[in-house]
Order: structure tokens, then C-alpha cells, then sequence
């Protein structure tokens, strides 16, 4: 597979085992940068796994994870953790610190980095927040708050360090289809604001197609197809029809 510019991550036949099982078999994937990818595929193919693989959280046992065409797996610990600040991550969770208040959650990786003063800080974050919806929920806990004020927040959080890549893992579990469609929109929203990359595992089949530049399938712990949003629902392959139909529950478009 050759090395393209205009993809920001690439994985070339990456393998992995974990507890004995093979969950990546030869996963060949190529994200778009500056575009929507998402990532569909039955529970326990991997999608997550996929995921921490881009990041570095986990390396392949074979095969390679490129980042702008660097290998993941030939870098040092401390150049990692360099590339690393290329990336934000939603989780599932939203992953906040329950004994910090929504400002200072979302204050965290600024402070952490200590790239700014704090009187920045006291103006950006509220920008941040008042940008995802949240103003003026700044002095409020995670307990206060509806599970998609935590999405908000979560989101808040990854964008403040300004990314080029944000990783959504299931961004819209728990909630309820009102509050799901609304989270999708205010991901499509922030994502025309600030051009990131955005590589998301979602099973929300089909609210993930207006919102997606790209869909991928991993199936049998290989990417089994890749097409722009609107191609990839005509797909004439009788495993993407099957997955995408048994989970919208009515017939698809006609190939």
C-alpha cells in the first residue's frame, strides 16, 4: 500500500491477538484527512481495538500503523507521546473526573500541558463550552449533569487542544434517539468549524450516513469494505446489505 499525503492515518496489514483470540486479521485502512470516517461491524470484531491501534495505545504484532506516513511502531516512547498530541478521543463514557467541575474538566489538558496562562484558560474554556451548548454549565459536576451534557463536555474537552484528529468511540451510547441524533449533528457541526479529522466506531445504522465523508466494515477482523457514505449504503456486497439492513430494520436502497 502506498504512502498517500492525503491520508492521515493509514494501517497496513495489521494483526492482532489478544487473549488467544485473533481480533485483527489484516486490517488494511486508509483515513481521509480533513474527512468523517466511521467505522461499523458486529460487537467484538474489534473496532475499539482498531482505534487504540491509531493512537498508540496498542501495537500491532504484525503489520503497520502509519501516522502522516510515520510508522507508530519505529518511534520512540517520547516521539510517541509527541505524535500523540496530534489526537483527542471521545469515549464512550465522556471519561470525566467526577471530583472536577465541567470548567475544570474541560481546563484539564491546558493545564496539563501548561501551554497557556491561566487568565487564557478563563477565556477559553467558556468559548468552548458556550460552542458545544454548554454555557453556562461551567460550575456544575459530571452528577449534575444528563448523559448528553457529558458528551458535550466530552467533546469540549478533546476540541480545547485544537487536534487534528479526534477518535469517537460510540459517542452516543446511553442515550436516547432524540439526544443521539442531536450529539451526531453537533459532532457535524464542530467538525465544519475546525476541519479535523474525525475517525468514529459507531452501531447507530442509519443516523451515521448523513454525518459520515466515508464508512468502513470490519468484519472477520478486516476492513471488508470503503466507500463515500452514499455509495457504501448501494453496496451490492451481501455482507454489508445484511449488517446494514438487519440493524435499520427496513430494506435498502436498491443497487
Amino acid at each position: 500500500m502506498a504512502t498517500s499525503l492525503s491520508h492521515i492515518i493509514q494501517l497496513e496489514s495489521v494483526e492482532k491477538t489478544l487473549g488467544g483470540q485473533h481480533v485483527l486479521t489484516g486490517v488494511d485502512l486508509q483515513v481521509p484527512r480533513g474527512k468523517i470516517t466511521t467505522i461499523i461491524g458486529p460487537s467484538g470484531e474489534g473496532k475499539s481495538v482498531m482505534l487504540k491501534h491509531m493512537i498508540g495505545l496498542m501495537r500491532p504484532d504484525r503489520g503497520k500503523v502509519l501516522i502522516e506516513g510515520v510508522n507508530l511502531g519505529q518511534l520512540t516512547e517520547r516521539d510517541l507521546n509527541e505524535t500523540r498530541k496530534k489526537f483527542a478521543m471521545l469515549f464512550q463514557s465522556a471519561a470525566l473526573f467526577d471530583s472536577m467541575n465541567v470548567f475544570d474538566n474541560v481546563a484539564f489538558p491546558l493545564r496539563e500541558k501548561r501551554l497557556i496562562s491561566d487568565s487564557e484558560i478563563r477565556r477559553q474554556v467558556p468559548e468552548m463550552l458556550e460552542r458545544v451548548g454548554l454555557d453556562p454549565q461551567g460550575h456544575k459536576f459530571p452528577a449534575e449533569l444528563s448523559g448528553g451534557m457529558k458528551k458535550r463536555v466530552g467533546l469540549a474537552r478533546a476540541l480545547i487542544m485544537g487536534p487534528e484528529i479526534i477518535l469517537f468511540d460510540e459517542p452516543t451510547t446511553g442515550l436516547d434517539p432524540l439526544m443521539a441524533h442531536a450529539i451526531h449533528d453537533l459532532i457535524l457541526s464542530m467538525h465544519k468549524t475546525f476541519g479535523f479529522t474525525g475517525v468514529m466506531v459507531s452501531h447507530e445504522i442509519p443516523e451515521i450516513f448523513p454525518l459520515s465523508d466515508w464508512v468502513a466494515m470490519l468484519k472477520g477482523g478486516k476492513i471488508i469494505a470503503m466507500n463515500p457514505s452514499e455509495e457504501f449504503q448501494r453496496s451490492a456486497d451481501p455482507r454489508v446489505r445484511e449488517f446494514i439492513s438487519v440493524n435499520q430494520g427496513e430494506s435498502l436502497a436498491p443497487v
